[in-house]
């Protein structure tokens, strides 16, 4: 642990100017003596990035456009069930197989890949570590069973988030995102990367993201698994529920994800997912949240917006989109061999961009959740405002 703090602290407090032109140039990323080693990291090199084979040259992509109901802590067990009972009723409908027409597909073309928003079976609530930690499940776990079940019974891959608990993390409770395959089981778990600080006014998030426990994460799973990307046969898929990250959404693209699924709940991610595929020449899937009526303590509204859920392609035409803020669902098909073959990079101008980051000093440095978890929303604020005053 020692010394990956020393590590981080050298790479905060700057580099140097030929350290800092060195890795801007690609050749020392992991040659500094005293900085980190970024050996394990798969980024692209002069356009070329690592993948699996390709099982077909187009796949059918579908964005849910799902209530937020969230689970009753007085009653976990039967609101959980009723939940998860509507996920695959509504991944039924996706795939135009709904039990009541036998369960077998009558209507519409097989879908590859069915992205949902980040709390479709759990739901959000302001809810203590106690609460949250109740509400949690383990992955894989029967909740992801039996959306496997769902997969392997239609030859696709699901991502939905998820609040997850893990017995190498206790006490935790992280925000994650999950990519289960074909076969049934979890291809993918992947973080949240960070939360956006200042959003809940006196409060703040308590569940764990990477930054909240970097220097842990990275001895445990390396730098590469910070800004994870599944290379699954039908694309290379990154998932992330931060908003407003433009600069996070570039890396994964220049790690090589080819389809950028953003799934933050209480707001449109249309605009977002516009913005990133334009930007990072990929194909993005901007999946929010419907109108969700009878969610404790929250409006029916929810943040929901007309033409809400997108799927983008990578010159940030629209090629799928919701009509409406109700339960919907977009869908498009992705020339994903196509775009692999044909596909050019964003140079990115790291000689100029990098020493202003090498030496920018953020205000709330990672690893808080180290040291204390806190409980409740308000002490989270706690701990966000005195970690950015010292």
């Amino acid at each position: 642990m020692a010394k990956i703090n020393k590590s981080r602290r050298n790479l905060l407090g700057g580099l140097g100017a030929a350290g800092v032109a060195g890795m801007a140039a690609g050749t020392a990323a992991h040659a500094q003596p005293d900085g980190p080693d970024w050996s394990d990291i798969k980024v692209a090199q002069n356009g070329r990035y690592e993948t699996v084979p390709l099982r077909q040259q187009s796949i059918n992509v579908a964005a849910i456009q799902s209530r937020v109901r969230s689970v009753d802590i007085r009653n976990l067990k039967k609101t959980l069930s009723a939940n998860l009972d509507h996920v695959v009723k509504l991944i039924n409908y996706a795939q135009g197989a709904p039990e009541e027409w036998g369960g077998e597909r009558r209507w519409g073309s097989k879908q590859d890949l069915i992205c949902m928003h980040e709390f479709p079976i759990q739901g959000f609530q302001p809810w203590t570590r106690k609460e949250l930690n109740r509400v949690a499940f383990e992955l894989p776990g029967p909740e992801t069973e039996i959306i496997g079940e769902r997969a392997k019974k239609f030859g696709c891959y699901i991502a939905f988030g998820c609040y997850a608990k893990d017995k190498d993390w206790p006490g935790h409770v992280i925000n994650m995102s999950v990519i289960v395959g074909p076969d049934g089981n979890i291809v993918s778990k992947q973080w949240k990367a960070r939360n956006i600080l200042g959003l809940f006014g006196a409060g703040a998030l308590i569940g764990t993201t990477v930054y909240n426990v970097l220097d842990r994460y990275v001895e445990m799973y390396g730098w590469d698994a910070t800004l994870p990307i599944a290379r699954t046969d039908i694309g290379n898929i990154a998932m992330t529920a931060v908003g407003i990250e433009p600069m996070i959404y570039q890396c994964l693209a220049l790690k090589g994800a080819e389809i950028l699924i953003m799934s933050v709940t209480g707001g449109s991610n249309a605009r977002s997912a516009t913005e990133a595929a334009r930007t990072n020449r990929i194909y993005t899937v901007g999946v929010g949240n419907a109108v969700s009526p009878d969610n404790i303590g929250f409006m029916d509204a929810a943040g929901a917006r007309e033409e809400g859920t997108v799927i983008i392609d990578p010159r940030g035409t629209v090629v799928g989109k919701t009509s409406n803020a109700n339960e919907d669902m977009a869908r498009a098909r992705i020339p994903i061999g196509d775009f692999r073959e044909t596909r050019r990079f964003r140079e990115v101008p790291a000689a100029l961009i990098a020493p202003v980051l090498m030496q920018y000093q953020p205000r709330f440095q990672p690893n808080a959740f180290l040291d204390e978890l806190p409980e409740t929303y308000e002490a989270a604020g706690d701990l966000v405002r005195k970690k950015m005053s010292s």
